[in-house]
């Protein structure tokens, strides 16, 4: 593909509440084995894109920990690769990334040493499969300056958390309101764009010098009446986990049997970084119902419509309902678990319960946790 990729996962969200204090979005546990960032990389991988850079900066220690080997997702060339940029004091710059713009901008010779004529943008908190190849197609073909792929959100998400776009009947953006307090509307942008590599280095270069910090609103939303701007409309499956309820309904939308399908069996493959862990061991008296339960858990109570992660300890005569479960976490004997996420490294003590009521999921950190990525 004639591209390079920019993978914006430097971000904080304060919709995540305590789950983003220890790690960045991007390294959020998805869907029992995966991290959030997965997703796109494989889609980078897939469309054979060679070279891809991973902008980090907020909690990014469980993020670049992760991303320390290229191999993986098949980056590891002779030719292109995996580049993760954290932000760098210099003696002309000591500041962090103001912005997603000014992340582009400290790193501009990233850009201008590449060759290749078109660039894929995309952030790193977003679950779906893409070819890239089909959008610069399009992109293209519309002689588009800018192109913005769009999702429709369903009613279980808020579309007030994203850039709201309407556009003509041709695709043409016409209007374009980044996070609008109020909304009608359901088109929203993904945080995937393509753009002419020489371009975006003129609009980044600019943009600096007005000293404007976001691709979003200093860019894009600035130029969507000069530029030529196309949305390419997305109509498979895409979720954006920046919010507890966004994390929470995306894993327990795995525990769907076309939505497991679609990512584990449909070509092309979702890859992640894999550890040589044990099958999961159920001990007798163990009930586990419509749950996805990941390598080196051991199971000796009840699981039911929750997603276990990594080596995870269920005690006897536990019950676990409608939970998720992140990585290396030991649950004592007798324990309650319902409409809760649980942070990973804790220890739930023996003879407790914790309860998400009135439809609110319950985020369960322990003071006694270990150290947690």
């Amino acid at each position: 593909m004639r591209a390079i990729g920019i993978v914006l996962a430097g971000g904080n969200s304060s919709r995540m509440k305590e789950l983003s204090n220890k790690r960045a979005v991007a390294a959020m546990p998805i869907a029992g084995g995966y991290r959030s960032i997965d997703f796109v990389l494989s889609n980078m991988s897939n469309s054979h894109i060679q070279k891809v850079a991973v902008f980090t900066q907020y909690n990014a220690k469980s993020l670049n920990e992760h991303l320390n080997s290229s191999k993986w997702w098949d980056f590891g060339r002779k030719q292109g690769g995996l580049y993760v940029f954290t932000p760098t004091t210099t003696p002309e710059n000591s500041y962090w990334y103001r912005g997603t713009a000014d992340a582009m901008a400290q790193n501009l010779d990233f850009l201008k040493s590449s060759h290749e004529p078109y660039v894929v943008i995309a952030s790193g908190d977003g679950v779906y499969k893409m070819d890239y190849a089909k959008v610069l197609e399009y992109h293209i073909a519309k002689k588009a300056d800018i192109t913005i792929v769009t999702s429709t959100v369903d009613e279980r998400d808020d579309p007030s958390r994203f850039g709201v776009i309407n556009t003509d009947a041709d695709g043409r953006v016409t209007d374009f309101e980044e996070k609008p307090i109020t909304t009608d509307g359901r088109q929203v942008s993904t945080g995937i764009y393509i753009i002419r590599r020489r371009q975006l280095i003129e609009l980044i270069e600019k943009a600096a010098e007005e000293e404007r910090h976001d691709f979003v609103t200093d860019i894009l939303i600035r130029y969507k009446n000069v530029k030529k701007i196309y949305a390419y409309k997305m109509d498979t499956y895409w979720s954006n986990i920046a919010s507890v309820d966004s994390y929470y309904n995306t894993n327990m939308d795995f525990l769907k049997k076309d939505v497991r399908d679609y990512f584990f069996r449909q070509y092309p493959d979702i890859y992640s970084k894999v550890e040589d862990l044990p099958p999961v061991k159920y001990n007798l008296g163990s009930n586990v119902k419509n749950s996805l339960v990941s390598s080196g858990c051991i199971i000796n109570g009840s699981v039911e419509n929750s997603i276990l992660f990594k080596k995870v300890y269920v005690g006897n005569n536990c019950t676990i309902k409608n939970s998720i479960i992140l990585n290396d976490v030991y649950i004592g004997d007798n324990t309650h678990i319902e409409n809760c996420i649980v942070e990973s490294r804790d220890t739930i003590r023996v003879n407790t319960s914790y309860v998400g009521e009135n439809g609110q999921i319950k985020i369960v950190i322990e003071k006694n946790e270990r150290y947690a990525l």
